[in-house]
């Protein structure tokens, strides 16, 4: 396993090496065998102990004290298989074991004719977001108590950036004369250089005027947002201190929700009803599939509305020409 870790090292990033590490570690603690024995019989035992907390006898093993509970999302199930899969790819690649134990999917009637279609070894429901609407965002504004905070949010809200890159942003990061910010540290590893309001760019300025240490506590001295009081100040902002930042934004402001990932998508939302087109939203948000980006049509109400409306007067004018008062009958 430290041999896969390190060879994943090479090619993921940091966060997704530790999700792999602690994937499975559960894994290995659920399903109390070496990987040389491991059939897709305890997969899929694994799988349902994950789902509905059930550990059958023989199976797999139930989780110790201090670990965590069964019966979590079927999106955390998936990336650990995800995971799983790709550990036991990897020992077979390097010869240590003869198959990979967890399964591509079950078979069907069709299995014959299309052997790629079976069914998924789980089933993930894709929900809308949330988005927060404009009083909700005055009010989580208003109700923030710094420049370094308000550019945080503005950042997310405004240019749709994801807390880790908020977090990761470095002084030569920021592109004041072109009002764009290039994103070094995005997910996956990818880089982008994208449009802010000026909203953002002035809060930034009072900021790193009037609140940024000039002094800082380690030698990370370029990162842009940093602690600023306590035993940490001078220190790059954590995720839990950004976290810290809006809970505390989000109780004064009365509102129940409002997290960062909320933040962005309220901003590819509000861009995508603007009419700025799908693949500019794409881009903006840093999605290497389009339809990561599709999500947002849905959430477009007005947009999606408006299509609507045309398409149907349309349709009215084509199907009930006959009819013009609807009624099935002509008018007086």
């Amino acid at each position: 396993m430290d041999d896969y870790l390190e060879f994943l090292e090479g090619r993921c990033r940091p966060n997704t090496v530790l999700a792999a590490a602690y994937d499975l570690k559960l894994f290995f603690t659920v399903v109390a065998k070496d990987p040389q024995e491991v059939v897709p019989a305890d997969v899929l035992g694994f799988i349902t102990a994950q789902r509905t907390g059930r550990v059958d006898a023989g199976l797999v093993a139930a989780v110790g004290v201090g670990g965590e509970p069964a019966g979590v999302a079927m999106s955390t199930v998936a990336r650990r298989l995800s995971s799983i899969s790709g550990f036991f790819g990897y020992l077979q690649v390097r010869g240590d074991v003869p198959v990979n134990p967890v399964p591509r999917g079950l078979p069907t009637r069709r299995e014959r004719q299309r052997p790629s279609q079976g069914v998924p070894l789980t089933r993930r429901v894709r929900r809308l977001p949330r988005i927060l609407t404009p009083p909700e965002v005055d009010a989580l504004t208003g109700a923030l108590r710094t420049h370094r905070d308000r550019a945080m949010v503005a950042a997310m809200v405004l240019g749709g950036l994801r807390r880790c890159e908020v977090l990761g942003l470095r002084m030569q990061d920021v592109r004041v004369a072109e009002r764009r910010l290039f994103v070094a540290e995005g997910k996956g590893g990818h880089q982008r250089l994208v449009p802010v309001s000026s909203r953002f760019f002035t809060e930034l300025a009072s900021y790193l005027e009037a609140e940024r240490p000039r002094t800082t506590g380690t030698d990370d001295t370029d990162r842009v947002f940093l602690v600023l009081k306590g035993p940490n100040r001078g220190n790059p902002l954590s995720v839990r201190g950004i976290d810290e930042v809006l809970t505390g934004a989000r109780r004064r402001a009365g509102l129940t929700h409002g997290t960062c990932h909320e933040l962005r998508h309220t901003c590819l939302t509000r861009l995508r009803e603007a009419g700025m087109a799908l693949e500019a939203v794409q881009a903006q948000a840093g999605h290497a599939s389009i339809e990561s980006t599709r999500i947002y049509l849905h959430l477009a109400d007005d947009w999606l509305a408006s299509q609507y409306r045309k398409a149907a007067e349309v349709i009215d004018a084509q199907v009930f020409a006959g009819h013009p008062n609807g009624s099935g009958g002509s008018r007086p």
